[in-house]
């Protein structure tokens, strides 16, 4: 039997995934720099052992409760995330998690001996903007210091594969969404826009094009990775194509029968925003057996059904929303 470790373990791709151990019967707890939040951010259906320490300010804590715990299995979600906050004043709170605090935990993990992998979360964004889907051997090209934070701890994880055998994976995501993530992301701004009379701000008219993937996707991947992925090898996991994100804003107006114009104003482009992600997923399809399994609309009707649930959500002060 198995043990997975959980770091970064309160986000809301950390806790589906938790949903998903639990479905499967595997032993899992979670290390997360917060408290548990409200019901409509903690989305659980079990009992989750979980310890708020923060990774990179308690690092001696959070090794003392891997140390006790012993799991086998690291799945490393912690991330300060979100490209376009990270210019300008809080670009250094970027690197710091990002890079230098996991490079930290990576250092003392690869003395214990009952860690048999480590699968770090990692994103789309390293790549940039593509014309063509990106493969996992294309170029790093990140376009934000937040990208430039994941590219760093991405390729430190490389050479310590390559020169001290560190057991490892790297998963590179496309744009996820799930019931429980922070509502200044689009899918669930659009959505609480749509149903409460509000102005979503589109930005740059959505015209930049990105892929979206259903946590559900995510943690089956995980475990696809986790089971039958090739040790120190890298895996996109994307959906086929990307979408305009002026679509998608139309099809979160369909799923709440809302017209497109009735709840949306066209905005000036944000900082940084690159015009096109888009990954080839190929590689975890061919090895791992892996294939998107949540439609876009499937899981636009999951949020609109989410958001519907936790009315409050609409009533969050801008400093939640924008910083959290």
């Amino acid at each position: 039997m198995m043990k997975i470790a959980i770091l970064g373990g309160g986000g809301c791709f950390a806790l589906n995934f938790a949903c998903h151990l639990n479905a499967l019967g595997i032993e899992h707890f979670g290390i997360g720099r917060s408290a548990p939040k409200a019901p409509a951010w903690w989305q659980l259906n079990h009992h989750y052992p979980y310890h708020a320490i923060h990774l990179v300010d308690q690092l001696p804590a959070a090794l003392a409760v891997l140390d006790t715990e012993k799991p086998d299995i690291i799945i490393n979600f912690a991330a300060q995330g979100e490209g376009a906050a990270s210019f300008g004043e809080y670009a250094p709170d970027f690197y710091r998690t990002n890079c230098e605090g996991l490079v930290r935990l990576v250092e003392a993990l690869r003395s214990r001996s009952y860690l048999r992998r480590f699968i770090h979360i990692g994103s789309s964004e390293v790549y940039g903007s593509v014309i063509a889907p990106a493969s996992e051997t294309a170029p790093l090209n990140p376009g934000s210091p937040y990208g430039v934070s994941k590219a760093a701890f991405d390729q430190h994880l490389q050479i310590m594969h390559r020169v001290h055998d560190f057991p490892m994976n790297i998963i590179r995501p496309s744009n996820c969404y799930t019931p429980g993530q922070q509502v200044h992301r689009i899918i669930p701004r659009a959505i609480i826009c749509a149903l409460y009379g509000q102005k979503l701000q589109l930005q740059g008219g959505g015209n930049a094009q990105k892929s979206y993937l259903h946590a559900d996707d995510l943690s089956r991947a995980i475990m696809a990775v986790l089971e039958n992925g090739k040790t120190g090898a890298i895996y996109n996991v994307g959906s086929i194509l990307p979408i305009r994100i002026r679509i998608l804003v139309e099809r979160v107006g369909s799923a709440c029968a809302v017209p497109f114009t009735v709840f949306v104003e066209e905005a000036p482009e944000r900082t940084g925003q690159d015009s096109c992600y888009w990954l080839d997923s190929s590689r975890i399809g061919r090895e791992c057996g892996w294939k998107q399994e949540v439609s876009l609309d499937e899981g636009l009707t999951r949020m609109v059904a989410w958001v519907s649930k936790y009315p409050e959500l609409q009533h969050l002060p801008a400093a939640y929303i924008h910083r959290r």
